[in-house]
């Protein structure tokens, strides 16, 4: 029986020596089939990858490059990657980007081939001079300091001039260049900063920026449609449209449209005359 006995244990080194080889020998196949698998998937991404590589326009990675990185969609396009692609492509003028120079519209032109065309500048204007002194409020409002919020509750506001500046800001929120702050209850824009992105122009829940030529001078700031009588029932510098600035002026650049003036900036010459004769001062003359 001991000899039977050790004649198992003796077997036993052996087998235990036998099985450690194998699994060994399985470690090795595993992580052999696991090293060609990677490799064939490897391979398999590679020749995907550059049979159905987009090819990308050496052209759109120089006219990015040259775009001033603002990505604030006055352009149209959802940023400035978007804007560089439709000018390549043709979707776009080479000087679509309000907030470039012209010495940019020019480096873009170079890269594309073309000429690049004289670009105006516009800058956004707010047409209110309703400040705190010249308009009176209906009611205290102690809702939520958004312009849209303030215009949803009755009066469209709590100003009597339901047409004017808000005052709570929503415009300065938005501007990513700080060119607008609001003053004395309603908001200025600093031309000098205004990059003409127009994110103001829309975030307004009156519509009452607008873009006007950098050069402009004569500017009406009104935007009330209502009657005389009314409008200065609402507010001391309001617009009556009495037309006597249409009368003085000499080249017909001024017109009374729904009781309210409105200049042709492509005629208007600044001569200021339409300033002179308006009662009410709405139009002004700003400096250069």
């Amino acid at each position: 029986m001991m000899n039977e006995l050790f004649g198992i244990s003796s077997f036993l080194p052996d087998m235990t020596g036998l099985l450690a080889s194998f699994s060994m020998q399985g470690v090795g196949v595993a992580t052999a089939v696991v090293s060609a698998t990677g490799l064939l998937i490897g391979l398999f991404l590679g020749v995907a990858a550059k049979k159905f590589e987009v090819e990308v326009d050496e052209r759109e990675l120089q006219v990015r490059d040259l775009l001033p990185g603002a990505n604030c969609g006055g352009c149209g396009y959802a940023g400035c990657d978007a804007c560089a692609k439709a000018i390549v492509l043709d979707e776009a003028p080479i000087n679509v980007c309000p907030v470039a120079n012209q010495e940019t519209y020019e480096q873009i032109g170079k890269v594309m081939g073309k000429t690049a065309e004289e670009a105006e500048k516009k800058v956004a204007f707010v047409k209110c001079a309703g400040t705190c002194d010249k308009t009176e409020v209906k009611y205290e409002y102690f809702g939520v300091r958004d312009c849209k919020m303030a215009a949803s509750v009755p009066g469209k506001g709590n100003k009597k001039c339901g047409y004017g500046c808000l005052g709570f800001g929503s415009c300065v929120k938005v501007c990513a260049f700080d060119a607008i702050h609001i003053v004395d209850g309603i908001a200025v824009v600093d031309k000098e900063k205004c990059t003409g992105c127009t994110k103001c122009t829309a975030e307004c829940p009156n519509n009452l920026i607008e873009m006007v030529p950098s050069k402009a001078r004569t500017l009406v700031t009104c935007s009330s449609n209502d009657k005389g009588r009314d409008v200065k029932y609402a507010c001391s510098i309001g617009c009556i449209g009495c037309k006597l600035c249409v009368k003085a002026c000499e080249y017909d650049a001024i017109h009374v449209e729904n009781n309210l003036a409105t200049i042709d900036y492509s005629k208007c010459t600044n001569c200021g005359k339409c300033a002179a004769v308006c009662p009410s001062k709405v139009i002004q003359i700003q400096s250069a």
